[in-house]
């Protein structure tokens, strides 16, 4: 059980398309491959309920667009008596549930730390309101059996930069 619940809970899920961002303009590679001014970008964020802010960063003279995700902190959870073909089970359904998050676009990116704490992992939400967020993460089916409990923050970071 231990070594499939490390194999599988391993599993990073990262942007698959990483933006760029350039003077004016934040370039989405995917999937169309298009420019999208600062302006259009704040305008679709708003009109689909995210919560944003922008400035100018002094060293590019670039417009940075900042937007409203929310971190889901995977805690350990009361219930942790299961079997361990159940525990096997409960992670490989908690393995699907968080890659289904990501195909459907709720999620940017999950994964494990690296100790083993009362803090399991985090998901960081892409997703308007942080009731969309604690509802997607509390369908986690480890969530559901109480393996696992789900604290919620809001976080902001900018638009179009990638993780490195």
């Amino acid at each position: 059980m231990k070594k499939l619940s490390l194999v599988g809970f391993v599993i990073i899920l990262f942007i698959a398309c990483e933006p760029k961002i350039h003077r004016e303009y934040i370039t989405e590679p995917c999937p169309e491959d298009e420019n999208v001014s600062v302006a259009e970008l704040k305008t679709q964020l708003t009109n689909n309920g995210f919560e944003i802010f922008d400035y100018i960063d002094e060293k590019s003279g670039d417009t940075i667009v900042m937007q409203q995700y929310f971190i889901a902190f995977l805690k350990r959870g009361p219930n942790r008596s299961q079997s361990e073909t159940k525990a096997d089970s409960l992670q490989t359904l908690h393995l699907a549930h968080l890659g289904r998050m990501y195909e459907e676009g709720y999620a940017d990116i999950s994964g494990p730390f690296g100790d083993d704490g009362d803090i399991r992992g985090i998901t960081i939400y892409n997703v308007p309101t942080l009731k969309m967020a604690d509802s997607l993460a509390n369908m986690d089916p480890m969530v559901k059996s109480g393996r696992l409990v789900i604290e919620m923050h809001p976080w902001w970071a900018a638009k179009g930069f990638p993780l490195r």
